[in-house]
């Protein structure tokens, strides 16, 4: 093979998405004078491309130079013979095929800094070039540079992130991401899972786990504590997510980095059989209300269930969920109702019922929901966040479903725990 050598050229600006990865100094500063480009590999997918086999540190590059369709979850792995990395740094070039935005991708070296290896997926589409320095022992240095382009994304899946933006929220919420496609395969789920991260401070045990809710089918994977969260704690979500293929070639296109804050630990108490209501906040009673929730035919779940998001008007009707659709039957409804408080996914809220005030307190007179005095109910609805608890018991009903809603806090630590995927 035939080795061309060049002057040193002028530095170049650094990209703005640059990730250099610093790996220890040289013995010198400035370029070699006979730094060069690195030579093409062979089948321009799977060899690496290598520096100059001159005297002088030897750079070999995988994947190789100019190699295309690259698998976004294959790692980058740069060696170096006669010598040792300097620095390493993997730049997107510009954006995607699709026009995301892609990631940068990190690494870091072994001890001997001979080998360095990239330690998360790529974004499908994209092309990235890896620019490589090393150091003989005389203190020569080389500089190698080498691209690539990965695979680019023949199906997408999507993803949402719960909470966002710097909110605020209640001691029940977990972290959440809620996928467009569900994530069939244990190994990707797995996959999903090692690219998460979540930071807290104080520090907070918990676990990452997989539900699905059973009336509308979407999948999500969660992150909650093992008990509810403490007040004040400050919680980071860091989702490496760009390139990991969830089945089928299907893939994530975008990492997702938030941080949210828990605020007042707002617990309700229900008790369906006394028909009351008792509001704590930071462990202290603040409100006891009369209620008048399911009755005997449509009771109200039993089980701790989570402020999913609130409205000061809803339109209600039997027949959305499935009660009624004749206006002859004594159960239909079509009603605009006020102060609406929801913590199910199948419909379960907390409102104002006017037309319920005689039953306050004395009987069960709704189709599952929790109705209340209408000055009751906009107090409720005024200081209600999402992720607040509500506890209800006393009902004939089943406890509720663990993905309807965030229901998951109806199972043990060791049963939340039992539904990670890296279980």
């Amino acid at each position: 093979m035939r080795i061309r050598t060049s002057r040193p050229r002028a530095a170049l600006a650094v990209p703005a998405l640059l990730l250099a990865v610093a790996m220890g100094a040289t013995a010198c500063g400035g370029h070699d004078d006979k730094a060069g480009p690195s030579g093409a590999g062979t089948d321009g997918k799977g060899g690496g491309s290598s520096a100059p086999a001159a005297p002088g540190a030897r750079v070999t590059i995988t994947p190789a130079a100019n190699a295309a369709d690259v698998d976004p979850a294959a790692r980058i792995r740069v060696t170096v013979a006669d010598g040792t990395l300097g620095t390493v740094t993997v730049t997107p070039d510009g954006k995607a095929n699709d026009g995301v935005t892609p990631v940068a991708v990190t690494g870091a070296p072994d001890a001997a800094k001979h080998v360095w290896t990239s330690d998360r997926t790529m974004t499908p589409g994209t092309g990235y070039t890896v620019k490589v320095t090393a150091t003989d022992g005389t203190g020569k240095r080389t500089s190698t540079t080498s691209s690539f382009r990965t695979v680019a994304a023949g199906k997408v899946n999507g993803v949402t992130a719960t909470p966002l933006n710097d909110a605020v929220v209640g001691v029940g919420l977990p972290v959440s991401l809620a996928f467009d496609t569900p994530v069939a395969d244990k190994s990707a789920r797995a996959a999903v899972e090692k690219a998460l991260t979540v930071t807290t401070t104080p520090a907070v045990p918990g676990s990452w786990g997989w539900v699905t809710d059973p009336l509308t089918g979407v999948q999500r994977v969660d992150w909650r504590p093992d008990t509810y969260w403490a007040p004040h704690t400050k919680v980071t979500l860091t989702a490496k997510l760009s390139g990991i293929d969830t089945g089928g070639h299907r893939y994530l296109r975008r990492d997702i980095h938030d941080t949210f804050t828990i605020g007042t630990a707002r617990i309700s108490y229900v008790d369906l059989k006394k028909h009351t209501m008792r509001v704590t906040e930071d462990g202290r009673t603040v409100a006891d209300f009369k209620i008048s929730a399911g009755k005997p035919a449509f009771p109200t779940w039993n089980g701790r269930m989570v402020v999913l998001s609130k409205q000061s008007t809803v339109r209600m009707t039997s027949s959305s969920v499935n009660i009624a659709t004749s206006k002859d039957s004594a159960d239909f409804y079509d009603k605009d109702v006020k102060y609406a408080v929801n913590i199910t996914t199948s419909g379960t809220y907390t409102h104002a019922a006017p037309w319920n005030d005689a039953m306050m307190g004395v009987q069960n007179g709704s189709h599952g929901c929790i109705g209340m005095h209408t000055a009751d109910a906009k107090w409720f609805f005024d200081r209600s966040v999402r992720g607040d608890l509500v506890i209800t018991s006393g009902s004939t009903r089943a406890t509720v479903d663990k993905g309807n809603g965030y229901g998951e806090w109806n199972l043990s630590t060791q049963a939340w725990r039992a539904l990670s995927a890296l279980a």
